[in-house]
């Protein structure tokens, strides 16, 4: 059995969200393929994620399973116990929801996600996937645009960092340009995610 974490950054109202249209469905037919796996959602803004303070960066060296249950430490503890990781968040601003960011500085600590050593930084989470499903305005997945996209390209950056390198993306470009066929968008980005999720 499997434990997959469902991170969600997004403010929008329930049922607004085109990207969670995407991530919720990948979710539903992952459950059907696979219904002996726990599956934890994590929905960002819900779980009120604020900025780290100056005290909260003296946690990032804890003992060997100290703080399980602190309200910073715990959600290092939950992204490293867990197997898969899906990542609902769109492009905003050419990059990923500041909640999410603030999120992952929670998860980046010392001896749970990462550790150092003399020939530099080692992931811990490796053999582990993780698959990206991001609702995008403009079109930055090929051409001159995709030299903007930060927030798939952190992300991957970031994950790889933790040992996880089995990254996959699924993106709706064009949301937001004049003109285009939104709900034919979509449905293309939730049949190529009902693709993904029978590997993942």
């Amino acid at each position: 059995m499997s434990k997959i974490l469902y991170i969600k950054a997004n403010s929008k109202p329930e049922g607004t969200s085109r990207t969670f249209k995407i991530s919720d469905n990948f979710v539903k037919q992952y459950k059907e393929l696979n219904p002996n796996d726990e599956i934890i959602t994590l929905d960002l803004y819900k779980e009120g994620i604020g900025f780290l303070s100056e005290e909260d960066m003296s946690l990032h060296k804890p003992a060997s399973g100290e703080g399980k249950d602190h309200p910073i430490l715990k959600y290092a503890y939950q992204f490293a116990e867990a197997d898969k990781y899906i990542i609902a968040a769109p492009l905003w601003n050419l990059s990923i929801p500041a909640i999410l960011k603030a999120y992952i500085d929670y998860i980046s600590i010392t001896g749970i996600t990462f550790k150092y050593t003399a020939e530099g930084p080692v992931g811990l989470c490796q053999g582990k996937k993780a698959i990206h499903i991001v609702g995008r305005g403009g079109g930055y997945s090929e051409g001159h645009a995709s030299e903007y996209e930060m927030g798939d390209r952190y992300l991957r950056t970031i994950f790889g960092f933790f040992g996880i390198t089995d990254f996959s993306t699924v993106a709706a470009d064009k949301l937001d340009v004049i003109g285009e066929d939104v709900e034919a968008i979509l449905e293309k980005a939730i049949e190529k995610a009902s693709q993904a999720v029978k590997n993942f």
